[in-house]
């Protein structure tokens, strides 16, 4: 496992330098958007509903729109003035009970590593979680932004489990729930007689993603049946050049070539006459190189690179 992000537990005057590695991992099956006529990836591009036009992220700020339709936008130095919290420390707030915590707010779970030296109070710490039968309420700043946490033990390690805030769980609202229901004493003593009779000791690891198995399956069969196809490798054209950007880095090149042949011309000289026919030479030489390059012959050390729609229409132009 690779650590995600590094600090200290502080409680009290005890601080517990530690390593954060996240503690789950998705393995769903994952599905790439493709064209089905030539399997080709599908890229979306981000436009402007209003010009149209496409947008680069240096371009994009963040929008917030209010219930009477005005616009909000927020940049970088509006989201800089926020109270973030930039320090790399858990603070332990307070010790609660165990049965205290709502599963309900539980969000995503970290593994704590002690550092080595810190490896006497990380065990300190977790043993008086077990004794004394308690979970740590922290607050932490995890990828800038302060989220409240839970600090408990499972088997030797301690788990930092984040939680939601409370006005993020919503309630139900169900109008049935407030009618009266008439549950006969024999009914509901038949009803804890099945619960008890299907009683079992909770083991996650008798349970396994079915649906994941059968597609699993599904994909190697389509594999041994011959249902399958070298994925297309993207064109150079996908990068986003255009014919002006094309033409550019040709000029470009051709002035980094013509200025290199000068260079060396001008070095070889000797004589004052032949100083003199020296610009003479460099002119043919930038003559005859451009000749080369539009008949496409010539060394490839004489010959600048220029990209593929370049070359297509100095191409045409001959032909």
């Amino acid at each position: 496992m690779r650590a995600i992000w590094s600090g200290a537990v502080s409680f009290g005057l005890v601080s517990v330098p530690i390593k954060v590695y996240s503690a789950t991992s998705n393995h769903d099956v994952r599905f790439h958007q493709v064209h089905g006529e030539d399997g080709g990836r599908i890229r979306y591009k981000r436009t402007c509903e209003v010009c149209g036009e496409e947008v680069t992220y240096a371009d994009i700020v963040k929008g917030f729109e209010t219930p009477d339709g005005e616009l909000i936008t927020l940049d970088d130095s509006d989201l800089a003035s926020l109270p973030v919290r930039t320090g790399h420390e858990i603070d332990v707030i307070e010790f609660v009970p165990n049965d205290q915590i709502d599963p309900m707010l539980f969000d995503k779970s970290y593994y704590l590593e002690p550092e080595t030296k810190a490896a006497k109070p990380y065990a300190l710490l977790r043993e008086a979680l077990e004794e004394t039968d308690r979970t740590a309420v922290v607050k932490v700043a995890l990828r800038q932004r302060e989220t409240l946490a839970l600090l408990r033990v499972r088997g030797k390690a301690i788990v930092l489990q984040t939680l939601i805030w409370q006005d993020e769980i919503r309630e139900p609202e169900f109008d049935i729930l407030d009618n009266e229901v008439d549950l006969k004493p024999q009914e509901l003593k038949m009803a804890s007689s099945l619960v008890e009779s299907m009683g079992a000791d909770f083991d996650p690891s008798e349970f396994h993603d079915e649906y994941r198995d059968a597609m699993a399956d599904l994909i190697e069969a389509k594999k041994s049946d011959g249902d399958a196809r070298p994925a297309p490798a993207a064109e150079a054209a996908d990068d986003g050049g255009d014919s002006m950007s094309d033409l550019l880095s040709a000029l470009q090149a051709s002035v980094d070539a013509a200025r290199s042949t000068k260079s060396n011309s001008g070095s070889g000289s000797g004589s004052g006459s032949a100083e003199k026919k020296a610009p003479a030479r460099r002119s043919s030489s930038r003559t005859r190189k451009a000749e080369e390059k539009d008949t496409g012959t010539g060394t490839d050390d004489a010959k600048p690179a220029k990209p593929a729609t370049t070359r297509r229409r100095s191409t045409k132009k001959t032909a």
